[in-house]
C-alpha cells in the first residue's frame, strides 16, 4: 500500500510540475519587451538582435520552444545565460542553498514555538495564555513579512546593531552564516508560528474528545503519554501538511527578506532575471522552485500517510 501511495503521489508531482513550468513558459513570454533590445542596449542593429534572438531560440514558434526546453530539462540542460555565457544551471544551484538555509530556518524555528504554544493553549484551554496566543497568532499572521524584515533591520540591526544588517556571512565560517541568518529567518517565520499554533490548537482539541484518548484515559496512562503517543500523533497531521506547503510558499516570500538585508538567494536572482528579460535563468529558477515545491508537498503527503495508513487509500484524504 505504501509503494503505491508514493507512485502516485510521484507520477502526480511529475504531471504538477510539467503543468505549471509550461504554464508559466507562456506567461513569461507574454511580458512586454524584447530580451535582445534589453541585453544589447537600445544601439544594437537589427542584425544583432536577430542573431541573439535565434542563439536563445526566441525566432521560433512558441510550441517548438516550449518543447525544446521540457526536452533539454529532461537531459538536465537549463540552457545558457545569455549575458555571463555560464550555464544556467550553475547559476541557480549557486544561490540555491541560501534560499534554502533560509526556508529551513524560518520554518524549523516557526515549528519549534508553533507546536509547543499549540499544544500548551489546547490543553489549558481558557486559560491567560489561551488568550495572549490567540491574540498573538492573529497579529503575527497579519502582518505581513516584508513589514517584519524593515523594522527588524531597522531597530534590531541599524540602533541598536544586535544583528547584522546585510549579507549572508563570510563563506566557509558557519557560525558567521548562522548569525546572519537570524533576521532573515525571524522576519520570514513570524506569520507561520501564528499559523500552527492555532492550527495544532484546535486539532489537538478535537483529538481531545476523541474515544480512544477517554479510553487512555480510563486505563490510567500518564498525561505525557496520552499527549504524545496518542493524541498529538494525529493533531499534528494537518500541521505536516501545512509545513509541506510553507516551504515551497516560503521559496517564493524569500524575496523580500533577501532584498532588504541583501541577502544572495534563488528569489533575489529571479527578480533580478525577470527585470531584465533573462528568460534562461528566469526559467530555470522556476522550475527549480517549482520541483522543490511539489516536492515538499510530496514528502508531507507521505509522512502523512505514514503516520496515518487511512490516506494511503485512493480517495482516503479529504
Amino acid at each position: 500500500g505504501m509503494l503505491r501511495f508514493i507512485t502516485r503521489r510521484l507520477a502526480l508531482s511529475v504531471l504538477i510540475v510539467v503543468l505549471s513550468v509550461s504554464l508559466l513558459f507562456g506567461m513569461i513570454h507574454m511580458i512586454p519587451g524584447d530580451p535582445a533590445s534589453v541585453i544589447l542596449g537600445p544601439r544594437a542593429t537589427p542584425e544583432l538582435r536577430a542573431e541573439l534572438n535565434e542563439r536563445m531560440g526566441l525566432d521560433r514558434p512558441f510550441a517548438v520552444q516550449l518543447g525544446r526546453f521540457l526536452g533539454n530539462v529532461a537531459l538536465g540542460d537549463l540552457g545558457e545565460d545569455p549575458f555571463s555565457r555560464r550555464a544556467v544551471s550553475d547559476i541557480v544551484f549557486e544561490q540555491l542553498p541560501f534560499t534554502l538555509m533560509l526556508v529551513f530556518a524560518a520554518i524549523g524555528a516557526a515549528t519549534l514555538l508553533g507546536v509547543p504554544l499549540g499544544c500548551y493553549s489546547a490543553l489549558h484551554r481558557g486559560s491567560w495564555l489561551d488568550r495572549l496566543t490567540a491574540i498573538l497568532s492573529v497579529a503575527f499572521i497579519a502582518i505581513p513579512s516584508f513589514v517584519v524584515a524593515l523594522y527588524a533591520l531597522l531597530l534590531l540591526s541599524v540602533k541598536q546593531r544586535w544583528f547584522p544588517a546585510i549579507g549572508a556571512g563570510e563563506t566557509g565560517n558557519l557560525a558567521d552564516q548562522l548569525w546572519h541568518l537570524v533576521l532573515p529567518a525571524f522576519a520570514l517565520g513570524l506569520g507561520w508560528v501564528g499559523y500552527i499554533a492555532r492550527l495544532v490548537r484546535a486539532s489537538m482539541l478535537e483529538v481531545l474528545e476523541e474515544n480512544h484518548v477517554r479510553t487512555a484515559r480510563a486505563f490510567g496512562l500518564p498525561e505525557r503519554v496520552i499527549i504524545g503517543r496518542y493524541a498529538l500523533r494525529i493533531a499534528i497531521l494537518p500541521t505536516v501538511t501545512i509545513l509541506g506547503l510553507g516551504i515551497g510558499t516560503m521559496l517564493s516570500g524569500a524575496l523580500f527578506a533577501e532584498i532588504v538585508f541583501s541577502r544572495p538567494g534563488i528569489g533575489k536572482l529571479l527578480y533580478e532575471a525577470v527585470m531584465t528579460r533573462n528568460y534562461p535563468v528566469v526559467m530555470g529558477s522556476v522550475l527549480v522552485t517549482t520541483v522543490f515545491f511539489v516536492a515538499s508537498t510530496m514528502v508531507s503527503d507521505i509522512v502523512n500517510a505514514m503516520l496515518d495508513p487511512r490516506l494511503r487509500e485512493p480517495g482516503g484524504r479529504s
